[in-house]
């Protein structure tokens, strides 16, 4: 059984690790005009995986996934799939370190979005869900109406993500301390599938990508804060 895979989040134009692939919002300023609160949160290292009463589904919807570092999510999955109904839930899975290694990582699954039947619901309804199946969601940095001055903006944003985020975010490959991996914004209220791109927004630090082509074969299991053991996962 398939499903929509989640869209790709346009950069704002100011976002410093776009790529020759990826899509960027030159418009965002007056996409903006029309949202009343824009809510920033924190863009964890992880997989987009998704959580519907057909499957858990990876980045692309075509099938359900059966990867390794789903293997938690999938037990997880089967204990609240009669829950779901026409609930898609979207997370980020910090399962296996990626390109950022979290030092106070307090759950490795965090609810990033929720659509229902073409729409996508209100922050406030993603809060309620995540912990209606008792998960977290991603952090939340900041909130509220858009400044009316642009320059005012973009400078916030790149205020905003100059610290380590709120699980001590630090480099893979050498252990050092480092920035966040970016935000993303997004419309407060609900709206409608087809109008993502004027919603939801992105800021990326550049070069965050380090994993290799042989990350699958060699990909280690992220710690949580507080275990003691190597089989503490979902708690």
């Amino acid at each position: 059984m398939s499903s929509e895979k989640y869209g790709r989040t346009f950069h704002y134009p100011f976002s410093p690790g776009t790529s020759s692939d990826d899509r960027i919002n030159d418009t965002y300023w007056e996409d903006l005009r029309q949202v009343e609160t824009l809510v920033h949160t924190e863009k964890l290292d992880g997989e987009n995986n998704c959580l519907s009463r057909h499957g858990v589904f990876a980045r692309s919807h075509a099938a359900p996934t059966t990867s390794p570092w789903t293997a938690t999510l999938r037990t997880f999955w089967a204990q609240v799939r009669r829950e779901l109904g026409d609930l898609e839930i979207f997370l980020e899975n910090l399962y296996a370190v990626h390109s950022i290694e979290y030092r106070a990582l307090p759950h490795h699954f965090f609810v990033f979005a929720v659509r229902e039947r073409g729409r996508w619901l209100s922050w406030e309804e993603v809060v309620f869900y995540a912990g209606l199946i008792d998960l977290p969601t991603v952090p939340v940095i900041a909130a509220g109406p858009v400044p009316t001055d642009r320059q005012a903006f973009e400078s916030g944003i790149a205020a905003l993500v100059q610290g380590p985020g709120a699980f001590a975010a630090h480099d893979a490959r050498n252990g050092a301390p480092c920035t966040m991996e970016g935000i993303v914004s997004r419309n407060a209220a609900g709206f409608e599938a087809a109008d993502f791109g004027h919603n939801v927004f992105k800021w990326v630090r550049r070069g965050h990508v380090t994993t290799g082509e042989h990350w699958t074969r060699h990909w280690k299991r992220a710690r949580l804060k507080w275990e003691g053991g190597a089989d503490v996962d979902i708690d």
